[in-house]
């Protein structure tokens, strides 16, 4: 689903990234092909992870699930780890894409927190295909120097005093869900009338939308280009670091909470490298090194007890409680008669 802002991945990773799997030597101890979100681990990572275990790590990045699924269905290329999101994870299940993990060989999944692990159960009902890895929440973010008042419901978003204002996400499942949960509704609805009901308040938005992007809404909000932006919640809390007038809330009606996971496709050629490799993420102090770079949530226990910051401890979009969780809703894949549905009443939204 997400949500990466691809900034200079390119250049950082350069020595890592390859274009097909036969196209890096193997390491001491082989190799392993890693095919991750764009600026969503710290780079120092891979060379730690290549310097204590031999293991060459070839590695390259995707934009967002919709362009990774492809890939690993088509196997066009033998990705030894991947890293999608929870729908897409149950989308790959469904189609038998991949393949059980021995958690023998994972003994550093300790360290992940048992309510993300019976949150893998949602997708992934064996929980035996999936390691988390981050999460976060979808909110708006928000100007306070540019809003009339504090911001705390999705109704903002068809305020008519904030036209050309407002900034919107441009991917189908992330631009309904704020208009679903606005019409009452799941953010899963599959439902023809209610999905109607919730194109037809979108189309009503459309005047008033500055920019449909997922890319540069970070850009935006830092640079007051905007005054709303809806956003994923690790990109607020870079945002926020870059404007002191930015303020990240998770709407009162709810919205998504996402987890993103490592897997192993079927089209794996390393699995024992593969799990040395989500194991080592799992590892408290890289879960800790990672979590710094990217500001995105970790699901790791033991690396957040190693987080000494009262203030990055108590910040909500980093870290929201129970009451911003228990009004939030994961995406489930709904199948691809309901794909096509969104996609079609997307694309209608657009041509209006």
């Amino acid at each position: 689903m997400k949500k990466r802002i691809l900034l200079v991945c390119g250049c950082l990773l350069a020595a890592t990234m390859f274009t097909g799997c036969g196209g890096s030597s193997a390491g001491e101890n082989g190799e392993v092909n890693v095919y991750n979100w764009g600026e969503y681990i710290d780079e120092d990572v891979i060379d730690m992870f290549e310097e204590e275990t031999g293991i060459k790590v070839n590695y390259k990045t995707f934009d967002t699930n919709e362009d990774m699924y492809p890939i690993i269905a088509n196997g066009a290329a033998d990705w030894d780890v991947v890293c999608p999101s929870e729908y897409m994870i149950q989308k790959m299940l469904d189609n038998g894409l991949l393949l059980e993990i021995d958690y023998n060989n994972i003994p550093n999944i300790s360290n992940i927190d048992p309510v993300y692990l019976d949150t893998v159960k949602e997708f992934d009902p064996d929980a035996s295909h999936a390691v988390p890895y981050l999460w976060g929440t979808v909110g708006i973010l928000y100007n306070d120097t540019m809003v009339d008042e504090p911001i705390t419901s999705w109704d903002c978003l068809w305020d008519e005093k904030y036209a050309d204002n407002i900034v919107m996400m441009n991917n189908p499942r992330d631009v309904f869900a704020p208009a679903l949960i606005s019409c009452g509704y799941s953010l899963n609805s599959t439902d023809d009338a209610e999905l109607q009901e919730a194109a037809e308040l979108l189309t009503r938005q459309k005047p008033l939308v500055l920019k449909y992007t997922t890319d540069e809404v970070r850009d935006m909000m830092i640079g007051e280009k905007a005054a709303i932006g809806v956003i994923y919640s690790g990109e607020a809390t870079i945002c926020k670091d870059e404007n002191e007038n930015l303020q990240y809330v998770v709407p009162e009606e709810g919205s998504n909470v996402w987890l993103d996971c490592w897997v192993i496709p079927t089209t794996c050629k390393n699995k024992e490298n593969a799990e040395k490799w989500i194991d080592f993420l799992c590892r408290p102090d890289i879960a800790l090194k990672n979590f710094e770079y990217i500001y995105y949530s970790i699901p790791n226990s033991a690396a957040i007890e190693m987080i000494e910051d009262e203030d990055i401890l108590n910040n909500e979009a980093l870290f929201p409680g129970n009451d911003v969780l228990s009004r939030c809703e994961t995406f489930h894949y709904l199948g691809e008669e309901a794909e096509e549905k969104y996609n079609n009443l997307w694309k209608q939204v657009l041509s209006e």
